[in-house]
């Protein structure tokens, strides 16, 4: 008969065997990362980057699976793509962090130093910009974008493994152990029949994320019946171009954004049986079409008009320094070969972001509309706080997986997440509509912030993290 403490000390003999025996079956026959990425976009890219930077994280055994097949980033196209991105000053300064920045710099950029909003319906306008004329944002193409961070990964081939080319077909979730805890790795299933295990799985894979349908996390998801327009266009003439333009129409908004002296990228939104017409025409028709979106009047009426002026006037006079000068877009001569193409809107919200060695980032935890340019950034937000919450709990010598830290991630970006979509959704429906009650209450509101320069530099620094 064993005494009390001997019988302990064998279980816990014999506990410790078994769980050595249990990670050496496993590793016999599949192998473990610490971390696993999903997705590798630009989003999930840079989560692998940032892990494989930081000093905490560097030297655990990390992995990008990525279906597609590896960016090349030795040739520039002389043509831009038509897929842009604005990135906000806060964005830059975290790429910058890791050295994805200087990549881009050396690759294709475009800062702009003012941003032009304006009611389609009505007179009212409202800018942004810095004192000094600072960069507000960058406009980068997202094939630049991966580029750099592709190229970025290729100098941490010793700390990042990276699969092209390969796509799981299915994820099997730890269970609960006998005694309540919880115990074991995510089992990652690829199509070529290899399985991997890990001790965190990081769902970067989109808005149709395969990791949170299969962990079972639900969303929050609709469909605006909207397409996005895109396309590349060449200015009538050569330009400073360093204004982003956005003019809100009863059919959706539509964007102007600067590439280069001579040329700009367009994202329209409207609806899908317009954005078919947009894509079949021919090139004549298309560049018209965009002019008249942007400089047309058709949208007034007398009684908003007046009563635009009116408030203008009020404003003036109640805060003269605050008002600003209206700009005219560009006009547009030409659209880029092959550039128009088209995708449809949505907004989707992932009601949990992590369960037990599971975290979502990215558009596989939200999806918003592109009229504020905020997607990337969101994204990226939410890799630069994983990576806290992930280096702080590697520092304390604590599993990665679990969800002490994951679940403060979670609070921490859904805090921050849900009012910028919840604002972007009202804007976006705010907008859709040409009756003159809303359309004079929107005009009244745009003019109002424009004039009060306190309230634009707040929503500046905002919106620029």
């Amino acid at each position: 008969m064993l005494f009390p403490a001997c019988r302990l000390a064998l279980h816990s003999v014999l506990g410790l065997n078994s769980s050595i025996l249990r990670r050496s079956l496993i590793s016999s026959s599949s192998t473990v990362y610490d971390v696993v990425i999903s997705g590798g976009g630009m989003v999930g890219t840079a989560m692998a980057c940032a892990l494989g930077s930081h000093p905490y994280l560097c030297h655990k055994k990390i992995l990008l699976l990525e279906a597609g097949q590896r960016k090349a980033y030795d040739y520039l196209p002389e043509q831009f793509s038509n897929r842009v991105s604005s990135i906000t000053p806060g964005s830059a300064t975290f790429l910058a962090s890791f050295g994805i920045w200087d990549h881009m710099c050396s690759m294709r950029i475009k800062p702009y130093k003012r941003m032009q909003v304006w009611d389609a319906c009505s007179d009212a306008i409202i800018t942004f910009d810095k004192e000094g004329l600072e960069d507000i944002g960058y406009i980068i193409e997202n094939d630049v974008i991966t580029a750099a961070l592709t190229k970025q990964l290729d100098t941490m081939s010793d700390r990042i493994d990276v699969l092209y080319r390969s796509r799981a077909i299915n994820y099997t979730w730890p269970g609960p152990h006998p005694d309540g805890g919880e115990s074991g790795w995510v089992q990652i299933q690829l199509a070529d029949g290899q399985k991997l295990h890990t001790r965190l799985l990081i769902g970067a894979d989109g808005q149709n994320s395969m990791v949170r349908s299969t962990a079972g996390m639900k969303t929050v998801q609709w469909n605006y019946n909207h397409v996005a327009v895109v396309a590349t266009l060449q200015l009538s003439e050569p330009t400073d171009n360093n204004v982003a333009w956005q003019r809100f129409l009863p059919t959706g908004p539509i964007a102007l954004l600067p590439l280069s002296d001579t040329c700009s990228s367009l994202v329209w939104s409207t609806s899908p049986e317009h954005a078919a017409e947009l894509l079949e025409v021919d090139d004549e028709t298309f560049v018209d079409a965009v002019n008249s979106a942007f400089w047309s009047s058709e949208h007034h009426s007398e009684f908003i008009s007046s009563a635009s002026s009116v408030l203008r006037s009020v404003l003036s006079l109640l805060m003269p320094s605050g008002t600003s000068a209206r700009q005219l877009p560009p006009s547009v001569s030409g659209v880029g070969k092959k550039s128009r193409a088209a995708f449809p809107l949505g907004l989707g919200h992932a009601t949990e972001y992590v369960r037990h060695r599971v975290a979502l980032i990215g558009d596989a935890a939200h999806r918003v509309h592109p009229l504020a340019g905020q997607g990337v950034n969101l994204g990226l937000a939410d890799v630069a706080s994983l990576l806290s919450h992930l280096s702080s709990a590697a520092f304390d010598g604590r599993d990665l997986g679990s969800t002490r830290h994951l679940l403060a991630y979670e609070t921490e970006r859904q805090r921050q997440n849900l009012p910028i979509m919840a604002a972007i959704d009202l804007l976006k429906r705010l907008y859709n509509t040409k009756q003159p009650p809303i359309v004079l209450l929107r005009t009244l509101g745009l003019q109002a912030t424009n004039a009060m320069t306190p309230l634009k530099e707040q929503i500046m620094a905002f919106a620029s993290k």
